[in-house]
């Protein structure tokens, strides 16, 4: 009895969150997939561990370990350990991110990798906005700090 309520209680909060790839998404329609090694419901949060991921349409956000899962739409999922954010159009890649759904903002930190296509950029933080999909890099902390990438650029057709 007490499992089935866990797990009554685990579906009825996420299907209360705000979408991953936020309101305005063309995947908020879609339902949200999870999984992990261990699931821990405390209160109205969920905490994902050990091959921690979020999906939700073609939006995905993978890590050790995701926490901040609630019935708020103001959610704020904190990510650590291997974190990679995927979208149709962008891979990015670092150690920590905090992703807020009330206003579809995601900043990743440590050893950034932001991937479109051929194009890489690197840095140490990145806002990322997943309803426009704007983003601002900067540089890491201590030994120059400097945000570095390779653009491809797109041949006309001539």
């Amino acid at each position: 009895m007490t499992r089935t309520l866990t797990t009554a209680a685990i579906a009825l909060a996420l299907a209360a969150l705000p979408t991953i790839g936020g309101a305005q998404s063309v995947d908020a329609d879609q339902p949200i997939m999870w999984g992990a090694d261990t699931v821990e419901y405390v209160g109205d949060t969920l905490t994902l561990s050990g091959k921690a991921e979020l999906t939700q349409g073609g939006n995905r956000l993978r890590a050790d370990r995701i926490s901040g899962l609630n019935q708020s739409a103001d959610s704020r999922l904190e990510a650590s350990g291997d974190v990679y954010f995927v979208t149709p159009e962008q891979t990015i890649r670092g150690d920590r991110a905090v992703y807020t759904t009330a206003d579809d903002m995601i900043v990743v930190t440590g050893d950034v990798i932001l991937t479109q296509g051929q194009n890489v950029m690197t840095g140490g933080r990145l806002t990322y906005n997943v309803r426009t999909e704007s983003a601002r890099l900067e540089g890491a902390t201590g030994a120059g700090g400097r945000v570095q990438g390779v653009f491809y650029p797109e041949r006309s057709g001539n």
